[in-house]
Parts: C-alpha cells; sequence; structure tokens
C-alpha cells in the first residue's frame, strides 16, 4: 500500500528560495505542499484555516520575523512541526527559536542538501540541527558559569553506546548519519535513542541534549 503524503507549508520571503523548496518537496514523493507564504501575517491566516503536518519557516521575514509568528501560530497548531531555516547562528537566535517551539534548526548553506533529510528527521520525533548549530547549543551549556550542575546520582545509567549516539546528536548528526558513524543499522539507532529519550525523560532530540550537557562530569 502506497504511504499517504505529508503535508507541508513553506514561509520563506525570498522568491526563488521559496520555489526552489517547493520544487523540492513537490517532486518528493513523501510530502504535498499546501501553502507557499511570503509574509508571517499571510502564513499566520493560512496556517490557522490548515494546519500543515510540518513548516518550513525562515527567521528573517518583513514585518513579523519568523520567530514572531512561531510564537503566536504554535499554539493554534501545536502538532505541525517546524523547522527553521536561516543565515543567524547566533546562540541567542538558536534559543529564541527552540523556545518558541521550532523543531530544527537548519542553515541556508546547508539547506540544500538536508531539506528533505531533516523534514525526514523532524517528522519521527528528532530535531534537526547544522552541525555549526550544534556546537553552538553545546559550547553554551560547556561554559563554566552557565553550566548547572546537576546532583551526583543524575548519570543517567546510559550505555556506552547510548553515550556514543548521544554525542553525534549533540554535533549535529542526523540519524542515518549516526547509524553510518557507528556502523549500526537505522533501527538501532532508534533503539538507542528510545532508551536515551526514556532514561532521561524527555521527547525531542534538543531536550536531550541540553539535558545531557546539564550533568555533572563523570569522575576520571
Amino acid at each position: 500500500m502506497t504511504q499517504a503524503k505529508r503535508t507541508i507549508a513553506i514561509v520563506e520571503d525570498d522568491s526563488l528560495l521559496r520555489e526552489s523548496f517547493r520544487e523540492t518537496l513537490s517532486a518528493s514523493d513523501k510530502w504535498t505542499v499546501t501553502g507557499c507564504y511570503g509574509r508571517a501575517e499571510t502564513a499566520l491566516e493560512g496556517l490557522q484555516k490548515s494546519p500543515p503536518d510540518a513548516c518550513v519557516m525562515d527567521i528573517q521575514l518583513p514585518g513579523l520575523s519568523g520567530i514572531q509568528l512561531l510564537r503566536k501560530i504554535k499554539p493554534l497548531c501545536p502538532s505541525t512541526q517546524f523547522l527553521m531555516v536561516t543565515v543567524f547562528e547566533d546562540t541567542d537566535r538558536v534559543f529564541e527559536a527552540l523556545a518558541a517551539g521550532a523543531s530544527g534548526y537548519v542553515l541556508k548553506r546547508d539547506i540544500d542538501a538536508k531539506l528533505l533529510e531533516s523534514l525526514d528527521d523532524v517528522v519521527a520525533g528528532g530535531s534537526p540541527m547544522s552541525s555549526g548549530i550544534a556546537r553552538k547549543v553545546v559550547q553554551h551549556f560547556q561554559l563554566p558559569v552557565q553550566l548547572p550542575v546537576a546532583a551526583p546520582s543524575e548519570d543517567y545509567h546510559l550505555t556506552q553506546r547510548e553515550k556514543e549516539t548521544l554525542d553525534l546528536l549533540a554535533k549535529g548528526y542526523l540519524y542515518k548519519e549516526i547509524a553510518h558513524e557507528l556502523g549500526v543499522r537505522m533501527e538501532t539507532v532508534s533503539f538507542h535513542l528510545g532508551n536515551i529519550y526514556r532514561k532521561l525523560h524527555v521527547r525531542t532530540r534538543t531536550e536531550a541534549v541540553l539535558k545531557y550537557m546539564k550533568r555533572e562530569p563523570e569522575a576520571p
């Protein structure tokens, strides 16, 4: 039986890039584009009328920014997964986007190669990030002045392979890349991630990485 396509909307003010996204997604056997918007204000109305499964959203938009739009639309479309695409690498915007409800954060320089794979990751429950962005997240939580230390008992009892999987998540690797790096199948990666999420009491990749980075450093 052919699997039903998922629905997706595009919010991007650059008409050429917006059309590029539309063509790529329309050519996929997994996605149906239900809306293309050049401004946050029109997207806000359109997304409410027909919430898609996922949405690719630029941060820098005329009028309301993508982050401002996300703050407004996420409570109205709680099941929609938002993948932010941007040229911005600064930590403040990353955390603003994640706090507003973004499921992933990919730089525009990476998006041509990673659009479809990142969206697969998002709907599978992951939080794809460009490797440079993931590194900034990790570095942010490694700063001694900002690093909350967990209680000694919070070692989460992760196995060595689960720690290796989580380290690769923190570096921005997608599930397929983790499987390749560890020399295992995708099903094995999913199994490890399920255990990681359960042990850390989290539901997303971003929550897992952030919580793990807050742990007390292991004794040498």
